[in-house]
């Protein structure tokens, strides 16, 4: 049996840290949720995907630090950055908003994730292809739980619907930016990492969500402005989220959790 090839570290490097922060912030600002959901199920089921996602960016953030071989590990990747080493897509990068927003930031991210996650499935890098394996079982149930309340939303009458098309009209340019190129994406083609480029995966999320937004009546996401920057630029939503998700650690610098 050949050697497996030496994955190429610095661009699986990025590509662990941008799924990394992507599941990071969405489930730190869906856990914002807790206690305040419009129904007593939607809080135990909110604060369910919110602790999934967590779980997600913590797996992904240690697979990082194996890579990489730092001594941070996974907290402190998350935890000890500045607001401008995060990663995540633009998408991700507006406030909570009310509940229509949340609904249409979670079906955005989560048929943009399984695309993604599908391109990753039988990798060549064994640790992240068993990882995968195991996200793309989970994230099923954030699909459906996303869809049907889009479903509600959408068919609803009077202010509900038009909370979600103005929640879809602020969102939508910034939906495309889960598949911003990534430094080093040809050479995770090259290793057999990701099956495809994030361009043509973008179009394959597109073609995905097109009957859903069609039967609902609703506007598809226009293209993304500048799809380089997708994942470099981030506004004050995210610097209240980062401040609040690291008050705690920031309030006794090198203490042990």
């Amino acid at each position: 049996m050949s050697a497996v090839a030496a994955p190429p570290t610095t661009a699986l490097a990025e590509l662990l840290r941008s799924m990394a922060d992507d599941e990071f912030v969405i489930g730190f600002s869906d856990s914002e949720w807790t206690g305040i959901a419009p129904l007593l199920e939607e809080d135990v089921a909110m604060s369910s995907l919110a602790q999934d996602e967590l779980g997600h960016a913590a797996a992904l953030y240690g697979l990082l630090a194996e890579l990489i071989g730092t001594d941070a590990d996974a907290d402190a990747l998350a935890y000890d950055r500045e607001p401008t080493d995060f990663r995540h897509c633009r998408l991700l990068d507006h406030g909570r908003g009310d509940w229509a927003m949340t609904i249409a930031r979670r079906f955005l991210y989560d048929t943009a994730d399984v695309v993604r996650l599908e391109a990753l499935e039988g990798g060549s890098w064994p640790p992240l292809a068993d990882l995968v394996a195991k996200l793309v079982r989970e994230e099923r149930y954030h699909r459906m739980h996303a869809g049907a309340w889009l479903d509600r939303l959408a068919r609803s009458e009077g202010e509900a619907r038009d909370r979600l098309l103005a929640a879809l009209a602020e969102l939508g340019p910034d939906a495309g930016t889960v598949f911003s190129p990534l430094p080093g994406e040809p050479a995770l083609l090259e290793a057999g990492i990701l099956a495809g480029p994030m361009a043509e995966l973008e179009a394959r999320w597109r073609g995905a969500i097109g009957p859903t937004f069609a039967n609902l009546d609703l506007s598809m996401p226009p293209p993304v402005h500048d799809p380089a920057r997708g994942r470099l630029d981030h506004g004050e939503p995210f610097r209240w989220l980062w401040g609040e998700f690291t008050s705690v650690r920031r309030s006794d610098a090198g203490a042990t959790w």
